[in-house]
C-alpha cells in the first residue's frame, strides 16, 4: 500500500498572544523532536494575523509551515483593517485558510468573495485552504451533497485545471466545529468521496485523485485516527485541540501513524 502525505493545519483563531506563540512553538519543538527524517505528515500553524510574524521567525529551523486565517482579495487599497496577499507573503506564509464558516457566518463572507480570495491567493503563489460544509438543518433536510457541490462551484469559477494541485479543501460540517458531537467517520468519508468526485468532474481524474481534502469540526486525539483511517480523508484542520502543544502533538503522532 502505497504511504499517505497527511496535511495537519492548527488554526489558533484569535487565541494567543505574541510571547504564547513563540511558547507554543519552542514546546511543540520540544515534543517532536527527534522528528523521523521519513514523516508523511506536513505541520502547519494559522496564528491570527498579530504574531505571524513571531511565529514565521520562530519555526525558520522547524518542519512547519506557516497559514494566515484570512486574507483580502486585493493586493493594496484603501480597505481599512484588511491583510493581502502580498503581506502574507512577505511574513512567509505557504497558506491561507479561506470562506471558514465563522468568516461567512460572523463577518458576512459570501461563495462572491470567497471566490475572489481564492484566485487571489492561487496568483500570488499561496495554497488556499477553501473550507466548505453544511449547518445542520442543510444535513438532517439530506442537502449536504447539494450545498458541498454548490460551494465548491462557486468557490472554484474560473480556477483553472493547471492550479488545481495548489487547491486544499477543507470540509468542515457547521454543525460539528466546536461542539462535542464531530461528523463520524463514515460521514467525514461520504462527503470527501463526494468532493472528490465533483472536483473530478471539474478538473479530470488525475486532478481528483490529487486533491487534498481536510476534514475539519472538533478534530481531538481521540478521533483524529478513526478520521484519518479513511484514504478520502488526507488531513485535518484542527481547532481549539491544538491550542494545547502536547494534545497538538499527540495528534501529529496518531496521523503520522496512520500514512
Amino acid at each position: 500500500m502505497t504511504p499517505r502525505h497527511r496535511l495537519i493545519v492548527g488554526n489558533w483563531k484569535m487565541h494567543k498572544t505574541i510571547p504564547e506563540a513563540r511558547d507554543f512553538v519552542a514546546r511543540l519543538a520540544e515534543l517532536l523532536t527527534p522528528a523521523p527524517p521519513d514523516s508523511m505528515v506536513e505541520i502547519v500553524l494559522a496564528p491570527p494575523f498579530t504574531a505571524l510574524a513571531a511565529v514565521s521567525t520562530a519555526i525558520k529551523s522547524l518542519p512547519i509551515g506557516l497559514s494566515a486565517q484570512d486574507m483580502h482579495w486585493e493586493d493594496l487599497g484603501a480597505f481599512t483593517g484588511a491583510v493581502s496577499p502580498l503581506m502574507l507573503k512577505d511574513l512567509g506564509c505557504r497558506y491561507v485558510i479561506i470562506g471558514h464558516s465563522e468568516r461567512r457566518r460572523d463577518f458576512g463572507e459570501t461563495d462572491a468573495t470567497v471566490n475572489k480570495k481564492v484566485a487571489a491567493a492561487l496568483r500570488h503563489g499561496l495554497r488556499p485552504i477553501l473550507c466548505i460544509g453544511e449547518t445542520w438543518d442543510q444535513r438532517t433536510n439530506s442537502q449536504t451533497e447539494q450545498v458541498l457541490s454548490a460551494q465548491l462551484t462557486a468557490a472554484l469559477t474560473g480556477i483553472e485545471k493547471d492550479q488545481a494541485g495548489d487547491v486544499v479543501i477543507a470540509y468542515e460540517p457547521v454543525w460539528a466545529i466546536g461542539s462535542d458531537h464531530p461528523a463520524t467517520a463514515q460521514q467525514a468519508h461520504d462527503a470527501h468521496r463526494h468532493i472528490r468526485a465533483r472536483v473530478t468532474a471539474l478538473w479530470g481524474q488525475d486532478a481528483g485523485e490529487r486533491l487534498v481534502i481536510l476534514y475539519g469540526g472538533s478534530v481531538k486525539p481521540d478521533n483524529i485516527g478513526e478520521l484519518l483511517a479513511s484514504r478520502e480523508v488526507n488531513g485535518a484542520l484542527i481547532g481549539g485541540a491544538c491550542l494545547d502543544p502536547l494534545q497538538f502533538a499527540k495528534m501529529l503522532s496518531i496521523a503520522s501513524s496512520t500514512t
